[in-house]
C-alpha cells in the first residue's frame, strides 16, 4: 500500500486545496493517470498518480486545504486494507474525518476481520462517527481502538465508556477528548483514573442533554479559541466547508464585527443554504485570489509607482488587423489589436531596455533581462493570473499570435500551470475588453513596468495635416513603472514609441 503525498507543484508552495477528485474508491489506476485537481496559490493543477493499483481511500475531502506533504490518497492492491480505518465514502462527505485520519492514524488501525458489522463501535470501527457538534443520538455509540491488543478485562472495561481522541501533533501532543460515563456496574471514576485529564470537551454536556438543538460545527482548535475569547459558537453562522465555523468567524465575533444573536434564534434560524435575501455573505480568501492579493500589496507598497497616459489614433492598426486576418498563414490563429500591441512593446524595448529590467532590493542591483517573457493579465473566476509567453522577442508574428491564443485559452479554462506564470519580465493588462478606457495598473513583483490597454472606440479626432475633425479609432494607453531606476524620460520615451507604432505600424521597419 502506498500513500500519495501532496507535492510542491511550484516553487515554495506550502499548501493547496483539494478541488475535485477524478477517481473514487475501488478504481484501478495506472502511473500518470490524473487522480485529483488541486488549487495552489498560483493556479489549478491536475496531479498524476506516481503509483499504479487500486484506490483504497481518499484521505482528504474536496474543499479542504492541506499542507504540502499531507497524504491525500491511498493506493494498493485490490482487496488490501488502507492504513486509515475511516471509510472513504464517509471521509468524502465529512471534512473533519479526513483531518482525524491524518492526525491520529496510528490509533485508528483496526483489522477488518475484527470488525463486528452488527456493532461496529464495539470492534473499534469509526462507522457512524460524525462531525464535532452533531447530535449525539444521530451518531450512536462508538469507541476507538486502543494501541496494542485488548485483553478480555480491558475489553469489558472499554465498553463502559465512549472515548473520542484527536491528536493534532505527533505523539498526541495536543488532544481533545470526550469521555461521558456510560451505564455500567464499574464506577466511572475507576475508568478515568487511568486516563489523562481531558484537554477540552469537544461537545459540551449541555449539547448532549439537549438533542433537540442543532449545535455548531467546528474543529477542536476553533472551539478552544472560542472558549478562550468567550465566544458562543452556537450564536455564529459558519463560513467554512459544510457551514463549519472557522477561526476568522470566532475572531470577528470577538472583535464585535459579527452580530451575535440569541441562542433561541439559532435554533429557529434557517441554514446558510436555505436562507434567502441575506444581507452579507463571506467568502474565504485562499488559493489564487490570496496569492494575487499578497503580490499586489507587496508591489504597491514596495515599488514607487509612476503612471503616464497617452491617447492614440489606432485607425491604421485596426486596418492592419483586418489585413492580417486575410493572410493564409494566419487563418488558424486569432488576430486582434492585442497582437499588434504586443509586437510594438517588444520593438520599443530595444530603444529603452530599462523597461525590461528589475530592481533587486536584496542585492542592491538592477537586473537587466536580455529576453522578454511577455505576460498577459487574465481575469478568471478564481482570481487574476498572469501567464507569460517565454522568449516572446524571438518569435515571429505568426508564432506570437499562436502563443497568445494558446495562453489566453488556457487561462480562461483555469488550467494555467505555475511554470507558465513564473519568470515574467513585462506585463500587458487589457481592460479594453470590459469597455474601460484605461487605469493605473500595479506592477507585478519581479518586474518594473506594466502597460494598460484601454478600449478602442470611434471618437472625433482632429487631423493633424488638414485640421479637420474626422472619426477615428482611438484608444488610451497607461504605463506604470518603477521610479527607483526608470526615470520619467525613459518611461515617456517607451510609451511614446509604443503609441507611435500603433498609430503608424509601418514605422516598425525603423526598429
Amino acid at each position: 500500500m502506498s500513500e500519495f503525498l501532496l507535492p510542491d507543484v511550484g516553487e515554495g508552495l506550502t499548501e493547496a486545496e483539494i478541488v475535485a477528485w477524478k477517481v473514487k474508491v475501488g478504481d484501478t489506476i495506472e502511473i500518470n493517470d490524473v487522480v485529483v485537481e488541486i488549487e495552489t496559490a498560483k493556479s489549478l493543477v491536475e496531479l498524476p498518480s506516481p503509483y499504479e493499483g487500486t484506490v483504497l481511500a481518499l484521505l482528504v475531502p474536496e474543499g479542504e486545504t492541506v499542507p504540502v506533504g499531507t497524504p491525500i490518497i491511498s493506493i494498493g492492491a485490490e482487496g488490501e486494507a488502507p492504513a486509515p480505518t475511516v471509510p472513504a465514502t464517509q471521509t468524502e462527505s465529512d471534512p473533519y474525518l479526513g483531518m482525524a485520519q491524518k492526525a491520529g492514524a496510528a490509533e485508528q488501525q483496526v483489522d477488518p476481520a475484527d470488525i463486528d458489522l452488527s456493532n461496529p463501535a464495539a470492534s473499534g470501527s469509526m462507522e457512524g462517527a460524525s462531525l464535532v457538534g452533531r447530535i449525539k443520538a444521530d451518531r450512536g455509540p462508538m469507541r476507538r481502538a486502543r494501541r496494542g491488543s485488548a485483553s478480555p478485562s480491558t475489553e469489558a472495561g472499554a465498553q463502559t465508556q465512549m472515548q473520542v481522541q484527536g491528536a493534532f501533533a505527533p505523539g498526541g501532543a495536543q488532544s481533545d477528548e470526550v469521555m461521558p460515563a456510560d451505564e455500567s456496574p464499574v464506577p466511572a471514576t475507576d475508568q478515568r483514573a487511568s486516563q489523562p485529564a481531558p484537554a477540552e470537551a469537544l461537545v459540551p454536556a449541555a449539547a448532549q442533554a439537549e438533542p433537540g438543538v442543532v449545535r455548531a460545527l467546528a474543529k477542536p482548535p476553533v472551539r478552544k479559541l472560542a472558549k478562550d475569547l468567550g465566544v458562543d459558537l452556537t450564536a455564529l453562522t459558519g463560513s467554512g466547508p459544510s457551514g463549519s465555523i472557522t477561526r476568522d468567524d470566532v475572531q470577528s465575533a470577538a472583535n464585535g464585527s459579527a452580530r451575535t444573536p440569541l441562542v433561541e434564534e439559532v435554533a429557529q434560524r434557517p441554514s446558510r443554504d436555505q436562507a434567502s435575501g441575506e444581507r452579507e455573505t463571506r467568502e474565504p480568501i485562499k488559493g489564487v485570489r490570496k496569492m494575487m492579493a499578497t503580490a499586489m500589496s507587496q508591489s504597491a507598497f514596495t515599488s514607487p509607482h509612476v503612471t503616464e497616459w497617452i491617447t492614440v489614433d489606432v485607425t491604421a492598426t485596426m486596418q492592419l488587423v483586418e489585413r492580417l486576418k486575410a493572410r493564409r498563414e494566419l487563418k488558424d490563429v486569432r488576430i486582434s489589436p492585442l497582437l499588434v500591441l504586443a509586437r510594438a512593446v517588444i520593438l520599443a524595448m530595444k530603444r529603452t531596455p530599462e523597461i525590461n529590467s528589475w530592481w533587486d532590493e536584496a542585492a542592491q542591483e538592477v537586473v537587466h533581462k536580455h529576453y522578454v517573457n511577455l505576460g498577459i493579465a487574465a481575469a478568471t473566476p478564481r482570481g487574476l493570473v498572469v501567464p507569460n509567453v517565454k522568449d516572446a522577442d524571438s518569435l515571429s508574428m505568426t508564432e506570437l499570435a499562436a502563443a497568445l491564443g494558446e495562453l489566453t485559452a488556457t487561462a480562461r479554462d483555469g488550467k494555467t500551470q505555475p511554470a507558465e506564470m513564473a519568470g515574467g519580465t513585462f506585463t500587458i493588462t487589457n481592460v479594453g475588453v470590459f469597455g474601460v478606457d484605461a487605469g493605473t495598473p500595479i506592477i507585478n513583483p519581479g518586474e518594473s513596468a506594466i502597460l494598460c490597454f484601454g478600449a478602442i472606440n470611434k471618437r472625433p479626432w482632429v487631423d493633424e495635416e488638414t485640421g479637420e475633425i474626422v472619426v477615428r479609432d482611438v484608444t488610451t494607453l497607461a504605463l506604470s513603472f518603477d521610479h527607483r531606476h526608470i526615470d520619467g524620460e525613459k518611461g515617456s520615451r517607451f510609451l511614446a514609441d509604443v503609441a507611435g507604432l500603433l498609430q503608424d505600424p509601418g514605422t516598425a521597419l525603423l526598429f
